[in-house]
């Protein structure tokens, strides 16, 4: 039998589910592998019997958190994909602000009928199995996970940063051109597409496995960032790792 696929969202873009779906050639082979049951995204049939989860945006209310409990209840593998899910992502900017003022300055009157929480990655609430990281997803990391799933396989989860990886592209370092970036210490797995089109990293994948902060530091500071604007760059997409950076 073909496993059960579920997508489920939470706060977020929905980018990645977008992702998703932006897999036109491989689509017909997803289809033909997996049982795509709940995708709101798509399709208005949903069912509670599923396989594997995955789970687009952060969790940021106190319902969610029981939705996030069930939908672990009810799964055998549970796959936060993107930033939002992986990190806590731009959610996360309000956690740096007491609640009541944030709760107040989004809902005005309103503000009590909310049950808002601090931002939080689903690693922080419930168990899981896997991650697919990034702002949004690649889509060809997501088509290989699934397919080593199928396999029976462990997923690789790529831990060089992305300076390799801009290196194997030809890029020329953005330090070079006077800009700063958070590629040093950086999960790679996403080709540098954005050092690739212009822009610089920032640190929408995380950070890989024993990230050397005190270098990046001394990096940014060189390139004239005070302490301020380091803590600024790295809470974009990681303040839920604020204690890693501080």
């Amino acid at each position: 039998m073909k496993p059960k696929i579920a997508v489920f969202d939470f706060t977020c873009c929905e980018g990645c589910q977008l992702q998703i779906l932006n897999c036109e050639q491989e689509m017909p082979d997803l289809v033909a592998a997996l049982d795509i049951i709940t995708f709101r995204e798509v399709m208005t049939e949903r069912s509670d019997h599923y396989d594997i989860a995955f789970i687009d945006g952060s969790c940021t209310t106190e319902s969610e958190i029981a939705r996030l409990k069930e939908i672990r209840q009810r799964a055998k593998m549970v796959i936060p994909i993107g930033a939002c899910a992986c990190l806590g992502g731009v959610n996360c900017f309000k956690n740096l602000h007491p609640m009541e003022d944030v709760l107040k300055a989004v809902y005005g009157q309103a503000a009590p009928y909310y049950d808002t929480i601090p931002a939080r990655p689903i690693h922080a609430v419930i168990p899981i199995d896997f991650f697919i990281p990034g702002c949004p997803i690649v889509k060809e990391e997501f088509i290989r996970v699934v397919q080593e799933i199928l396999a029976g396989k462990a997923p690789y989860l790529p831990n060089d940063p992305v300076c390799a990886e801009c290196k194997m592209v030809g890029n020329v370092c953005v330090f070079d051109k006077g800009q700063t970036c958070l590629g040093p210490v950086t999960r790679g797995g996403c080709k540098a597409t954005c050092v690739t089109g212009g822009a610089v990293c920032w640190g929408c994948r995380g950070l890989i496995d024993e990230p050397n902060i005190n270098a990046e530091k001394e990096i940014l500071e060189k390139a004239g960032l005070s302490i301020k604007d380091i803590v600024e760059e790295f809470s974009l997409f990681n303040a839920c790792q604020e204690d890693v950076w501080k």
